[in-house]
Formats: C-alpha cells, structure tokens, sequence
C-alpha cells in the first residue's frame, strides 16, 4: 500500500512540470498557490515574534523581509519611480489603485522603504487565519465596510495615531480590486482623513496588469509592474467643502499617470513579443517576420497603426487566438 502511494505521489510529481509549461490554468492556480502557501507559513512562524510587540506596525517589516521573494518565485518584477516620496518620515495618507491581490506583492517589495506604513483592510481578511491573525498583530487596521458608522469610527481612531507617530497609512479608495483597464470612482474615507488631521495625501499608481494577469481566463504569466509614487498633496487649510475637489485633483493625477505607465508597459512589451517572434525567408532571402491574421480588436488606434506586426502582438488575453488580441475592457484609455 505504501509503496503504491509512493508510486502516485511520484507521478504527480513528475507531471508537475508537463502541466506547468502546457496549461494556462494550472499555471494560474500553482501560483498563487506559492503566493498564498507561502504568506501563511510565514504568519504561522511570524505570530510568537510579533506577540512581543502587538499590533506594532514595524511588525510588517518582518513580514515583507520574508515575503518580498514570492515575486521573484512566480515571475513578477516591480519597478518603483518616486522613492524619495515613501521614504520621507512623515505621516500621510497613501491612495493606490487596486487590481489585484497581487497588489500587497508590490507593496513587500517596497515596504522597507516606506518604514512605517500600514493598512486599511476589509474586515473579513481578519478570519482568513493564519493571515488574519498575524496581519492584526502588525497592525493592519480592519474596518466593517458594512456598517459604514463603525468603519468611521474605526478610522477615526486610528487617524490621531498616524499623525502623531508619523505613520503612512495605505488606503485602496476604489475599494475592490477590479482588473479592468480603468482607475474607478474613489470612495471618501482616505480624504476625509487626510482632511481631518490636515495630513498630506501621497498617490501611488501601480501600472495596468493586462500584459500578465487575466482572471476570468485563469492566466498568470511572468510580468513588468511600473510603480510610480507621486509627491504628497498637501491638505493644510482644506475643509470638508474641499473635499470633492480633493477627491477629483488625486483622481484625474492617478488616472493621467496610469495612462501613461501602462503605454510604457504595453509597449515594452509589444517590442519585446516583436523581437521573439519566429522570422521566415522570402525568396531574396530577407528575413522578415511571419504572416498573422489581423486582429479584430483593438487596443487603440496610435499604439498598433505603425506596425501590422505591432498590431499582432498577442498578450495573456489571447492566449490561444488572435481574436481577443490586447483587449481590455475600455483599454483605449490607456493610450488617448
């Protein structure tokens, strides 16, 4: 019997590599499995070293010290503009778009830079034990989004705290993650904050992740993140009535740097695609690139008109075909 298990044990393990390199789907699993395999090792060991100063927000350091490898692991590579702002000791309020949970990667990958910086989390994340037990004892701070009151009490709370120990708090004001091409409508929360203690709000813009990640294909691939830090907004002497004006100013600065990042990206990688593509000989012997089937979708007029090869470029949204080729929900904003 024993032995039999290990004969099944052995197969699966061989197989491993065969599915990795063939399906899409197993690929996407497997990673995050790493992902979120190896964030909850690391709590269970993290949990006693952190009992010896609860809810101590350089607790994170630890943890980003022991997580910022998963990205290496599962192929992912962030490069930071605007250092300088995360490491200035002072309290602020930082905003950062939300795609995904691959977000707090990039955020381990920066963390010893940012010092003193901590979270608002949903509250729900809290029961998602390991994690959520060793998150609480580094000092995430955990709002009910369903009961608006206590949300705002909870931060309330904590807003005298961070300005007075100098901490960054890092808020998602879109709320949910939504991979979509398109920075969505911010809620009031960090700005009400920000407004209240007359602290400073700091954007940070992580840039699209369309070239990589696709979830409702179940693909993960390997992939380059732009994170670009702008210098802090200044809140002194705004009041409540400023906050709509505020919560517009921080959108649209966001929104332009987006765009601008994610042509960046997708043109590195159009470029990088276009110099791995296969090439065949004519009869004068000239290489030239291979026939494609023009696309029927269009990711923007001024990215792919110069160049039908260009235009070819395949990204994890068309994995098997070229007819979802570069799409992105409303992706032409991110190149007009």
């Amino acid at each position: 019997m024993t032995t039999y298990i290990e004969l099944v044990g052995l197969l699966i393990i061989l197989m491993l590599p065969f599915l990795y390199e063939t399906s899409h789907i197993f690929r996407y699993y497997f990673k995050f499995l790493i992902y979120y395999g190896i964030v909850s090792f690391n709590s269970i060991i993290l949990i006693p070293a952190f009992l010896f100063r609860p809810c101590d927000v350089r607790n994170l350091l630890w943890a980003s010290t022991f997580c910022h490898r998963i990205s290496t692991l599962i192929g992912l590579r962030w490069e930071l503009r605007g250092k300088e702002h995360l490491e200035k000791d002072q309290a602020c309020i930082i905003v950062a778009n939300h795609q995904s949970s691959l977000d707090i990667l990039g955020m381990f990958d920066m963390w010893h830079i940012m010092n003193k910086c901590t979270v608002v989390a949903k509250r729900e994340l809290f029961y998602a034990w390991p994690f959520g037990l060793a998150a609480w004892l580094a000092g995430l701070v955990f709002i009910d989004r369903v009961r608006g009151e206590k949300a705002r009490a909870t931060l309330n709370e904590v807003n005298h705290k961070i300005k007075n120990q100098k901490i960054k708090l890092w808020v998602f004001p879109e709320g949910t993650r939504r991979n979509t091409g398109e920075l969505h409508p911010f809620k009031k929360g960090a700005f009400h904050m920000a407004i209240d203690e007359q602290i400073p709000i700091l954007p940070v813009v992580f840039s699209s992740y369309c070239t990589f990640l696709n979830d409702k294909k179940k693909i993960l691939n390997a992939g380059n993140i732009i994170v670009t830090a702008l210098p802090p907004i200044p809140t002194e002497g705004l009041t409540k009535d400023d906050l709509d004006e505020l919560m517009e100013r921080v959108h649209w600065i966001m929104s332009d740097t987006f765009k601008q990042s994610s042509t960046e990206i997708l043109q590195r990688y159009a470029t990088h695609s276009l110099n791995n593509k296969p090439q065949t000989s004519n009869n004068s012997n000239t290489p030239k690139l291979s026939p494609v089937r023009t696309p029927t979708t269009d990711i923007g007029g001024d990215f792919i008109k110069h160049s039908d090869a260009v235009a070819s470029t395949k990204t994890v949204f068309d994995e098997n075909d070229y007819q979802d080729m570069m799409v992105v929900k409303k992706s032409t904003t991110l190149i007009h």
